[in-house]
């Protein structure tokens, strides 16, 4: 199983490689999968540090006071965001083809290829 730097190392070079294809069906699916991680990654915003004074609103006491540390991701937590995309993209492809929308169907599939090639 590939270590989270590894999972990001692969899709980054993926995002280059389909932007110098220009292929915005492969761009947009791997920017979507880097931004779930990254989000997946986001820290929790109850451990942040309460505001204090009145000079700016929200701020922190101090330089670097206000900073929380984003969250580490374990191999299986990539993993779970990575299906987690793709059961959408299958879900959509279901519901698309259900409805008689076959452009569409046909546009999510090749986003659907695209994760299922990494």
């Amino acid at each position: 199983m590939r270590t989270v730097d590894e999972w990001k190392a692969a899709l980054r070079a993926a995002l280059k490689e389909a932007m110098r294809s220009r292929s915005s069906q492969a761009s947009a699916v791997l920017r979507e999968l880097l931004a779930a991680i990254d989000n997946a990654e986001a820290p929790d915003m109850r451990v942040a540090p309460t505001a204090v004074g009145e000079v700016f609103a929200g701020s922190a006491g101090g330089v670097g006071h206000g900073e929380v540390p984003r969250l580490a991701l374990t191999p299986e937590a990539v993993q779970a965001v990575i299906d987690r995309e793709l059961q959408e993209r299958r879900d959509a492809v279901a519901l698309y083809e259900k409805l008689g929308k076959q452009d569409e169907a046909s546009a999510v599939k090749a986003q659907l290829d695209v994760l299922l090639a990494l």
